[in-house]
């Protein structure tokens, strides 16, 4: 049999067992068995639906684009971590807290609440939210649920120890705290320098918690440009365009913080693996050349009320946008679907030095 014949041959079997596979039902294994999810709006995918909050989008227009419609996720479409999870080869997305049962909680569990923070008194303005602290209890019963199905905390231990755990809070902590100080006393009581450093104080505390219940690989996102969002520039930017320093500045002292802590468990930690994703410097080049990537519009949101539709945020039912793919942002403080696949495809695989340190979700994934 000539070499041409038999690498058509090889092509051929290659095929059939794909098909084979396909029409089974088999799939490939996704990179690690299950991914945690903690953080606030930007991620929440339904745990605050039934609860008495006014932080809630599980109405339309949001999930306009999304597959199952309006689920709670605060955007047109998917999410970040919606992106991440089909990176690392879910089948489908990681369940809210909220709903997840049985043996589905195995792939992993969403924890996140639209105006939760890592201080417990953040967001509380709007209502009832579950806070860092109260996500990583809803956590711990997660946790026992799993040595029941997996039989043993040895063997828990060693499941958990492979998964990826996904952070995201801090933005409420800014954003529905320190810089509103006709609810919150934290402005007049710290600096912008002292807040970020009690912040990453209480931060570190709660990481050493979930470490101490089987997390190891640690997605530590920092927090974005608060002060580009429609909502800061409709309050604060004299022409509609120009971000709001004093916000951003704060944002940036917190993200510095948050690197030198991760610099910090890595040096100390013998079986644990940290990263920091920098989802700000993301941000910034959307904002700085929306066109490069698609957008027109970065400083308004495609659903809203008011000054850069960011006075008031998207109401149910209200008309969106039609091009919603060349807005950055969905409504005055959330990305669109668009924008969360850009900064979830280089939290997955960065495409600067920058995007991630010391390395991307790829190499955690791997290791």
């Amino acid at each position: 049999m000539g070499s041409g014949l038999i690498k058509k041959w090889m092509i051929l079997c290659v095929f059939l067992s794909v098909a084979v596979n396909l029409r089974n039902g088999v799939t490939a294994e996704p990179q690690v068995p299950c991914y945690f999810i903690f953080g606030d709006s930007l991620v929440d995918n339904g745990n605050n639906n039934n609860i008495q909050s006014l932080a809630k989008a599980n109405y339309l227009p949001y999930g306009t684009d999304f597959p199952q419609g309006p689920t709670g996720r605060f955007s047109n479409g998917k999410t970040t971590v919606d992106v991440v999870a089909e990176l690392l080869g879910f089948d489908d997305y990681i369940p809210p807290y909220a709903t997840a049962r049985g043996e589905q909680i195995l792939r992993g569990v969403n924890y996140a609440s639209a105006a939760a923070g890592i201080r417990q008194e953040t967001g509380q303005q709007l209502g009832a939210r579950i806070d860092f602290s109260a996500q990583i209890n809803n956590y711990k019963n997660t946790v026992a649920q799993v040595v029941d199905i997996l039989g043993d905390e040895n063997t828990a231990a060693d499941y958990l120890s492979k998964c990826i755990y996904s952070v995201g809070v801090g933005s409420n902590d800014y954003l529905n705290n320190y810089f509103m100080p006709n609810y919150y006393s934290t402005s007049r009581q710290y600096t912008p320098q002292q807040y970020a450093d009690v912040l990453i104080r209480q931060y570190s505390e709660q990481i050493r918690t979930l470490y101490n219940y089987g997390a190891r690989k640690f997605a530590l996102n920092g927090i974005g440009q608060i002060g580009c969002s429609p909502n800061a520039l409709a309050q604060n930017s004299p022409d509609g365009v120009t971000c709001v320093q004093r916000i951003n500045g704060a944002n940036q002292i917190f993200n510095s913080r948050l690197r030198a802590l991760v610099d910090e468990f890595n040096s100390n930690s013998q079986d644990a693996q940290f990263i920091y994703l920098n989802a700000y410097d993301v941000f910034q080049d959307l904002i700085d050349n929306p066109s490069s990537f698609g957008f027109r519009v970065s400083n308004a949101g495609c659903c809203g009320v008011g000054r850069n539709n960011g006075q008031i945020t998207c109401l149910p039912f209200q008309n969106s946008c039609q091009n919603r793919d060349e807005y950055v942002f969905w409504d005055a403080f959330h990305p669109t679907e668009a924008a969360n696949i850009i900064v979830g495809r280089r939290a997955y695989s960065a495409e600067k030095a920058s995007d991630a340190h010391p390395f991307d979700i790829r190499r955690l994934a791997q290791l």
